[in-house]
């Protein structure tokens, strides 16, 4: 167990704001499970950009960002059919890369920059800051 606080006097404690135990094996189960939802749900999103289509469509959606683009457009420039694009579009909306707004009977797409940000600082984090396989200054020279 730990006990925040600070040492006053022989044997009285006080607390900076709060008193507060944690067990060690509690806190590290609570760490590893929202670690694992965290991986689970990035897996789920690189999985959704896993085809050649879908990932397409991101490079395509980016290139048009903010604006985005309607699915004739999406489908005019990557020759899609449209039953195929729905689907492709239905699987990156459900795992939130991409945003959907209806515009009178069209609908138009956009890129979830949040989510691709989010994606990339998770990357950023693994192998920039807590190993050192690469360092910062080459990913930024990557992608100029």
């Amino acid at each position: 167990m730990c006990f925040a606080g600070k040492f006053w006097g022989a044997s009285e404690w006080l607390l900076d704001k709060e008193l507060y135990f944690c067990k060690y094996r509690n806190m590290e189960a609570v760490r590893t499970k929202t670690n694992t939802e965290r991986v689970a749900k990035y897996a789920d999103m690189f999985s959704a950009m896993g085809t050649e289509a879908r990932l397409r469509i991101m490079q395509l959606l980016l290139s048009a960002h903010p604006e985005g683009l309607v699915v004739g457009e999406i489908q005019e420039e990557l020759d899609i059919p449209s039953s195929t694009l729905s689907h492709h579009l239905d699987k990156l909306k459900n795992e939130g890369l991409v945003q959907v707004q209806r515009e009178s009977t069209y609908l138009r797409y956009t890129a979830n920059t949040e989510a691709l940000q989010e994606l990339l600082q998770f990357l950023y984090a693994e192998c920039c800051t807590r190993n050192k396989a690469l360092k910062p200054r080459d990913i930024v020279q990557l992608c100029r």
